[in-house]
This record gives structure tokens, C-alpha cells and sequence, in this order.
């Protein structure tokens, strides 16, 4: 019979419906259980696109003696830790003081009726083996401590509690002078020359990172922070975390050459890469950046659009209980195929004429030879291998298509919609592509009518319905995306929700005594702990993107509070900036628009059809121009709010207002002049 878990919204509590545990979700239920039955809590936290999450559920989740343990023992809470990141924060953070250890997923926690950790791991098999201690010997262990040692528990709970609050970081300070010069030189240190990326082994994209590179770059001319740009997407493009066949990378590579990738795919990497290698492109003008970022958004067209224009979150990693079964090959399934002149490329091409890559005995596709490479070992000109290469990808891909496919995570996430609505818009500015524009403006639109509710904005939705309060990451991403979406289609309905947003996260997340966003709103449940995050990871700071998401705002509207909050936020870093800047990349790069405001350039036209086309080619010409970071807004005539009206329009043409924080340069009516104002704004 099903649990508890067969209503769940999330497809990852369903997942665990069947398990004979007696599953709860997170809530006033099962803490009230616990605290009646004085039996302590088994949270497990994990996701759907999880290959150990899957591991541990069909060892132990699916045994009936290992689930007769812990129905017995323990009051069994079940979590998504993308509906519930407040959750998974706070008891990954518990489990890395408690073990010193690194976390990740499945987390398993032990906790008391109160919610307070007192032991716990990440995957642990039915049985002991590889050093970890075995499941279900483990769980009657963990019960009789709970029983027996209530006193030094509850010693401990408090001491944890303390250690975590001083994670937080404290208010006051001033951003150190050099933040940006000390981020940059920590990365270049910390970059891999040869094959790319930050680190060793494995090795994840860190697009916050690139991005503030590729921003230095634009700002200064400096070609070592382009270099660390453009070798990390080349191989990156090159390497099997890139799906060659349908767009789209996976989240991390296990490998320091990206060549097996962990082959989920999530729709948070995605977005921040499509940014990346769209902005590379209208950086470099490299073609290949372009023919990236147009395959993501590809995938993401063809693969995680839900109906109503919003994406859904992830594939999973295994495919009939294997990981990455669903992306490799056989050089004979190649073969099968592909014509003769075409598998004569392709082999080359990937490599499939070397040793297999993967568990030894299949090869996953990553380039091994460049294109020019084979034609010269074939002997045809660059030409014709360019014109059999996309026709093979295409053969491979349909018949890739009739393997069972990696399950869908459909749920969908307001911070991950508004990251690939965010790199939408940002490609369809520097790649000059309509579509791009279109697909982000309609996910707009698809959460406004679905995640956002009596004033409050939502964190996911549940059958078309609002669910769950929404965190900073929601607030302060949708925030950074509406603000892009004005710089690159004004509508009055963005410019109005963007306000509000602004509004709700300043009221409801900041801490006004200190500075800084808290990651759950101020009447949200009360937890062990409650974090303030401003480290970059594998998705930006929510305090880093809030304030440069605010600062940008407070030039457009000339809106001073939000410069205030975005500056406050800045602040309550500056000591945790200051020993590790290049952890901070985002914030530091909203200090940077802090101290420098961008030029704001604020456009009106003439009544008539080729005045509002000629703002249009104004709007790109002027988004072009400076250091990358000019905000151009082209409103309606009618609906253009108080704040972008700077003066009288012009009768025909275009007139154009150039400012620079609170101050705005005599309008122009020549896109000439205009362009010299950017530039001089810039410093470029």
C-alpha cells in the first residue's frame, strides 16, 4: 500500500510512495508525533536527479526489515531539498560541524522531537562496507542514544546551535579596498591552465566565477581574466559534461578534463551557462560560444518547458537503474546509424576510435580530435566535414530517443525559472535573437499567474497552485531576472511586480539593524537555524544577486532605498570578503556597481512605426556599448512609468537620456552621441 508520500506535489517524495517506511513530510504533524511519542526524527533529504538518493532508497528504503526499524524506532520525515533549500541548509551545516566532513545528498539526520541534530551522514549502504557503518545495525544504536544520553544531547544541541550562529556573519564593516583585484588573483591561482575550471577533480562550471572574469575583462582589457574565460567554456564544449547531441550540460564532472560528467542535468546550471556563453560570445564574437548557448536553450525548449511556458527542474542521472545508460554508446551502435562518410568523421571526431571512457566498456561522447584535425586525416576539405557533423548528431539523437529516458523532475521552481529566464534574456540581447526574448517573457508571465498570491511570492507551485513560502533565492533571482527583462523589453507589468518584489524582500528578508537578507522571510517557521548566505556555490548568492539585483533597480527608478539595502548588504560581508573575496564573486561585483554606478540610458521615441523600430536598434547599439553593464530602457509612450520619464519626447526619432546614479546628461538625439556618453560613463 502507498504512504503518505503518494500526495506529495514533489515527483521525488512520490518516488519513495511505495516504500514500506511510514514516510512523513516535513510539518507540524510529524513534529507534534515525535514530541507525543518522545521518539526522535530520521530526516532524509535528497532529490530526484540524486544517483546515491536512488542507491540508498533501493537498499534500505524498499527492504522490509530495514523499514521495520525504522517505523519502529523513529519518526520518518521524507525531504525535497529543492522545495525545502531552508531545510537542507541548515542540516547540511549541521552534519559538516558535527563530522568535519563534507556533505551532500542523501543526507541523513538524526534529530530530536525539537528539530535539534544530534547525529548524522550522508549515504549509508543496508550493510557495512567501504568503512561505512551498516543501515540497519545503525539504527537501533541511534535509538538507544536518543533514549540514554538526553543529557549530553541536549549539551550538545546547544553548543551547535552556537557554532552555526557564529557562521553568520557579523554587522558592520566597510567593503576592504581591492576586493575585486584580491578575488580575481585567488581565482587565478586557483585555475587549471590545461583543461579549465577552478580546482581539481571533480570539477563543477562556477559560472558566477567566469562571469566575474569575463566582467573584468569588459571593464579592464585584461586578457589572463579572458583566458580563464574562454579555456573553461572550450573545454567545456569539448568535454562529455556537454550533451553534443541534444544541448545542455550536466551538473558537475567527476574527472578534471570534464569527460564523465554526473549526468543530471538541472535547470539552474543551464541558466547561469546560457549567460555565460552568450556574453562570452558578444565578448569574443566566437561563433562556438553562440552555437552553445543556442543548444542549451535548445534543450531547454525541447525538454523542461512545462505547457504554460515555465521549465521544469531536472532529468535524472540513471536510466533503467544505470547511471548514464540513457548518453553512452558502442562504437557499433554508432556505426549502425551513420553512413559510411559520416561515421568517418564521428569516430574520429569523439574518440571512438580509443579506448572506451566509461566503467570500460562504453564511450561517452566528448571531443577528441577538433573538426579541422579530421578532415586533414581524411583527406576532405573543412566544408564537407562541417556538413556531415550536424547530420550524424541528428541520426544519434533520434535514435538515442528510443532508449528509456531519465526521469523528469516536473516540478517548478520560482529561483531556477528565474535563472533561465535571466540567461534568456541576457542571449537574446547579445546573440540579437527574438525567440530568446519571447520564451523568458512567457515564463514571466507563467509565474506571475502561478507562484505569485495575494502579494506573496511562492517558491514552487503544486498542480497550478501556489506552495510553500518563498526564500531569498526566489525573492532576489525573479528580482535580477524582471530587471532584465526591462533592459530588454520594457513592460509596465514587469517594472510594477519588480517593484513590489523590492519591496517584499526588503520588508520581509533583510535584517535592518545589521544588513543583509536572512534566507527565510521573517515569519517564516522557526528552525534550528536560521542562515544568511553569501558565499557563491553552485547557484549565486542570494545576498549577492539581491543586492545587485537592488542597485540596478535603484539606479533605473532613482529609487534610494534600495541602493541603501543593496549597499547594507554589501557591508555585512565585508569581514568574510575580506579573507576569502574570491567565494564572493557575486557580491563583489555589486559593490563594484555600487561604487560605480552603470550608465542608465533611458530612451523615447516619436509616435510613429519607424521611430519605435529605430529606438529598438538604439537599444541594442547602446546595450553594446561600455564595459557590458549599461542598463537601456525603451518604455511605452503610455504606460511608461513616473521615474523613466526624463523629458519631452521627440516628435519623430529618438531622444535619449544617458545617466549616471542620480544624475542624467542633456538629452541627445543622435545614437552617435548617445554611444560617446556610454563610453565616457564606462571609463571604456
Amino acid at each position: 500500500m502507498p504512504n503518505r508520500l503518494a500526495t506529495a506535489s514533489s515527483p521525488y517524495l512520490r518516488q519513495h510512495a511505495g516504500n514500506p517506511v511510514d514516510w512523513h513530510e516535513w510539518g507540524d504533524e510529524a513534529l507534534a508525533l515525535a514530541k507525543a511519542q518522545d521518539r526522535p526524527i530520521l530526516l532524509s533529504i535528497g532529490y530526484a536527479a540524486c544517483h546515491w538518493c536512488h542507491v540508498m532508497a533501493h537498499e534500505s528504503f524498499e527492504d522490509a526489515d530495514v523499514a521495520r526499524a525504522m517505523n519502529a524506532l523513529f519518526v520518518n520525515v521524507k525531504v525535497d531539498r529543492e522545495e525545502r533549500p531552508d531545510l537542507d541548509r541548515v542540516y547540511q551545516t549541521a552534519h559538516a560541524l558535527m563530522s568535519r566532513r563534507s556533505g551532500g545528498w542523501p543526507l541523513t539526520m538524526f534529530l530530536t522531537p525539537e528539530g535539534a541534530p544530534f547525529f548524522g551522514g550522508t549515504y549509508f549502504p543496508r550493510e557495512a562496507r567501504h568503512g561505512l557503518p551498516g543501515f540497519l545495525d545503525l539504527l537501533p544504536r541511534v535509538a538507544a542514544a536518543y533514549r540514554q544520553q538526553g543529557t549530553a544531547i541536549a549539551e550538545q544541541a546547544a553548543q551547535l546551535a552556537e557554532a552555526m550562529r557564529s557562521l553568520e556573519p557579523d554587522a558592520g564593516g566597510s567593503l576592504p579596498r581591492g576586493a575585486g583585484e584580491a578575488a580575481f588573483r585567488a581565482l587565478e591561482r586557483s585555475f587549471d591552465p590545461q583543461w579549465g575550471g577552478f580546482g581539481n577533480a571533480p570539477k563543477f562550471p562556477h559560472p558566477a566565477e567566469l562571469d566575474f572574469c569575463l566582467r573584468r575583462f569588459r571593464q579592464s582589457g585584461d586578457r589572463a581574466a579572458l583566458s580563464i574565460v574562454t579555456t573553461t567554456l572550450d573545454r567545456m564544449a569539448d568535454g562529455g559534461i556537454h550533451d553534443h547531441l541534444a544541448g545542455g550540460f550536466s551538473r558537475y564532472s567527476v574527472d578534471a578534463q570534464w569527460t564523465i560528467p554526473h549526468f543530471e542535468k538541472m535547470l539552474y546550471d543551464n541558466g547561469a551557462l546560457l549567460a555565460t556563453f552568450a556574453e562570452a560570445a558578444g565578448a569574443t564574437g566566437d561563433a562556438r560560444y553562440e552555437a552553445v548557448a543556442r543548444g542549451i536553450v535548445a534543450w531547454m525548449e525541447a525538454e523542461m518547458r512545462a505547457p504554460d511556458g515555465a521549465f521544469h527542474a531536472s532529468l535524472d542521472a540513471d536510466s533503467e537503474g544505470e547511471e548514464g545508460r540513457f548518453y553512452v554508446w558502442t562504437p557499433d551502435e554508432v556505426r549502425a546509424v551513420l553512413s559510411a562518410g559520416e561515421w568517418a568523421v564521428v569516430e574520429r571526431h569523439f574518440g571512438l576510435d580509443r579506448p572506451p571512457n566509461f566503467e570500460g566498456h562504453a564511450w561517452h561522447l566528448r571531443v577528441v580530435r577538433p573538426l579541422d584535425a579530421v578532415a586533414r586525416d581524411l583527406g576532405i576539405d573543412m566544408e564537407a566535414a562541417r556538413e556531415r557533423l550536424p547530420g550524424a548528431k541528428g541520426k544519434l539523437l533520434a535514435r538515442r530517443a528510443l532508449r528509456v529516458r531519465p526521469g523528469l523532475d516536473d516540478k517548478v521552481l520560482t529561483s531556477w525559472n528565474a535563472l533561465a529566464i535571466r540567461g534568456l534574456l541576457v542571449a537574446a540581447r547579445a546573440l540579437d535573437e527574438p525567440r530568446f526574448e519571447a520564451l523568458a517573457l512567457d515564463a514571466i508571465d507563467a509565474l506571475r499567474r502561478t507562484v505569485w498570491s495575494g502579494g506573496r511570492l511562492h517558491a514552487t507551485r503544486r498542480d497550478g497552485r501556489p506552495a510553500l513560502p518563498g526564500y531569498l533565492d526566489d525573492h532576489a533571482f525573479l528580482l535580477d531576472a524582471l530587471v532584465e527583462a526591462m533592459r530588454t523589453r520594457f513592460r509596465r507589468a514587469d517594472h510594477d511586480w519588480a517593484i513590489e518584489l523590492a519591496d517584499a524582500l526588503c520588508g520581509r528578508f533583510e535584517d535592518r539593524e545589521g544588513g543583509g537578507f536572512w534566507f527565510t522571510a521573517h515569519d517564516h517557521e522557526i528552525l534550528f537555524h536560521r542562515t544568511m548566505p553569501g558565499h557563491d556555490n553552485a547557484t549565486p548568492s542570494g545576498n549577492g544577486v539581491a543586492a545587485r539585483a537592488l542597485a540596478a533597480l535603484g539606479h533605473l527608478v532613482g529609487e534610494v532605498r534600495y541602493l541603501r539595502a543593496a549597499e547594507r548588504a554589501v557591508l555585512r560581508f565585508a569581514a568574510a570578503i575580506d579573507a576569502h573575496p574570491e567565494g564572493f564573486a557575486t557580491l563583489v561585483g555589486a559593490a563594484d556597481d555600487l561604487e560605480r554606478p552603470p550608465p542608465v540610458v533611458v530612451l523615447a521615441t516619436g509616435p510613429d512605426s519607424p521611430s519605435r523600430e529605430a529606438g529598438k536598434a538604439w537599444a541594442r547599439a547602446l546595450g553594446r556599448a561600455g564595459d557590458g553593464r549599461t542598463s537601456v530602457c525603451l518604455p511605452g509612450r503610455d504606460d511608461a512609468p513616473a521615474a523613466l520619464v526624463k523629458g519631452a519626447p521627440p516628435p519623430s526619432g529618438v531622444r535619449a537620456w544617458v545617466c549616471r546614479g542620480m544624475t542624467c546628461a542633456p538629452p541627445v538625439d543622435s545614437l552617435e552621441r548617445a554611444v560617446s556618453l556610454v563610453g565616457t560613463s564606462t571609463g571604456a
